[in-house]
C-alpha cells in the first residue's frame, strides 16, 4: 500500500508509464482537502521493481465498501509500465482482487485511462479485467479530434458550418491567448452552467486556482476577447505528452453570435500541433450512456470522433 513518502517514486513511475495522466499523479490527487477521501493507493512491484500503480479510494455506498478508482479523477485504474504483457496483466488484476477482498471489499470500480492516452495502444488489462468477471457500469463517449502534422489538415476535416463560424470569428477580431483572467472564466462558466444545466462547476474558484499553482505549465487557460474584454474561454489539462483535455468550455451568451469557441478550439488545435501532442479530448457527451446529440454534432462539427471511456465493476 502506498505511503506519502513514496509520493515522488509514484509521480515518477506515473510520468514514465504506458498510460498515466495528471490525474493518476499524487501532486494531483492530495489537492483534495484530507477529509474528502480515505485514500488506499497500491503499488505493485515485480522482482523489486515497480511496474503498475493504482489510486483508489474506500468509499461507502448503499451499506457497501467500494474499492474505487478513482472517486476524485476523471481517469483511475491499473496505471502500468511500458510493455507489460498477458501474464503480468492477469497477474496485477489478481492481486488486486485478492488484495482487495482481503480488506472486506464489498465491489470494485475502475475507470481506466481511455487509449488514446497509451504511448502504445494495447488491451492486456482490459482483457484481464474481463477474463476475471469485471463487467462494465457504463460505456461513455468522449469526442476526440486526432491532431494531424499541419493546421490545415485539421481544418478541412471542420464541418462546413464549423469552418464558416471560425472565420466569422477571425473577421470580428477576436483574440485568443493563454490567459491569467480565471475569475473572469469562471463568473462566465457558471453563468453558463446554471443557464444552461441548472448545475455548479466541478471545481471551486479555489480549487481550480490551487490546482493552476501545482500545475502551471499543465493547467492552462485559453481566452478568447472581444475589444480586450473575455467572452468565453476554454481551461485544458495537458494530460499527459499525447493528449490535450478540454476540462470546462464556456462563453457569455451575449457573445455567443461572434462564435467565440470555434475560434478558441481552432488555436488550441494551433497550439497542440505546434507541440506535437497527439489528440484533443473535448469531453463526454454522454452521461449514463445517454448522449447530448447537440453537443455531439458541435464538437463532431471540429471533425471529432467518439471514443470510449469505459467503467468497469466486479461484485466481490
Amino acid at each position: 500500500e502506498y505511503n506519502p513518502k513514496n509520493a515522488a517514486i509514484w509521480d515518477d513511475f506515473v510520468r514514465e508509464s504506458s498510460n498515466g495522466t495528471i490525474f493518476h499523479l499524487q501532486k494531483f490527487l492530495s489537492y483534495h482537502p484530507p477529509d474528502r477521501f480515505n485514500h488506499r493507493h497500491l503499488l505493485f512491484s515485480k522482482r523489486g521493481k515497480l511496474i503498475a500503480v493504482v489510486p483508489g479510494v474506500d468509499w461507502s455506498e448503499n451499506n457497501q465498501r467500494i474499492y474505487i478508482s478513482h472517486r476524485g479523477a476523471s481517469y483511475g485504474g491499473i496505471v502500468q509500465k511500458e510493455g507489460v504483457g498477458i501474464r503480468d496483466a492477469i497477474k496485477l488484476v489478481s492481486l488486486l482482487v485478492g488484495w482487495c477482498k482481503s480488506q472486506g471489499f464489498n465491489k470494485i470500480i475502475l475507470t481506466p485511462t481511455p487509449e488514446i492516452y497509451f504511448s502504445e495502444v494495447h488491451n492486456h488489462i482490459g482483457f484481464a479485467l474481463y477474463n476475471y468477471g469485471f463487467r462494465f457500469i457504463k460505456r461513455e463517449l468522449t469526442s476526440v479530434v486526432s491532431l494531424k502534422s499541419s493546421l490545415k489538415e485539421n481544418f478541412m476535416l471542420f464541418k462546413p458550418e464549423a469552418r464558416t463560424s471560425t472565420r466569422k470569428a477571425i473577421k470580428q477580431g477576436l483574440e485568443v491567448k493563454i490567459s491569467e483572467d480565471w475569475e473572469d472564466f469562471y463568473t462566465v462558466l457558471e453563468k453558463n452552467l446554471s443557464l444552461r444545466h441548472n448545475v455548479k462547476p466541478t471545481h471551486t474558484l479555489e480549487e481550480l486556482l490551487k490546482l493552476r499553482s501545482l500545475f502551471p505549465e499543465d493547467i492552462l487557460l485559453f481566452g478568447c476577447y472581444y475589444k480586450d474584454k473575455l467572452i468565453a474561454g476554454v481551461v485544458v489539462f495537458v494530460a499527459n505528452p499525447r493528449v490535450l483535455l478540454a476540462f470546462y468550455i464556456s462563453h457569455n451568451q451575449d457573445y455567443q453570435r461572434y462564435r467565440p469557441v470555434n475560434l478558441l478550439f481552432y488555436r488550441i488545435m494551433e497550439w497542440g500541433i505546434e507541440r506535437d501532442y497527439k489528440y484533443l479530448d473535448f469531453g463526454t457527451y454522454t452521461l449514463n450512456m445517454e448522449p447530448n446529440l447537440g453537443l455531439a454534432k458541435f464538437k463532431e462539427g471540429f471533425g471529432a470522433l467518439g471514443r470510449f471511456r469505459d467503467t468497469y465493476y466486479l461484485n466481490l
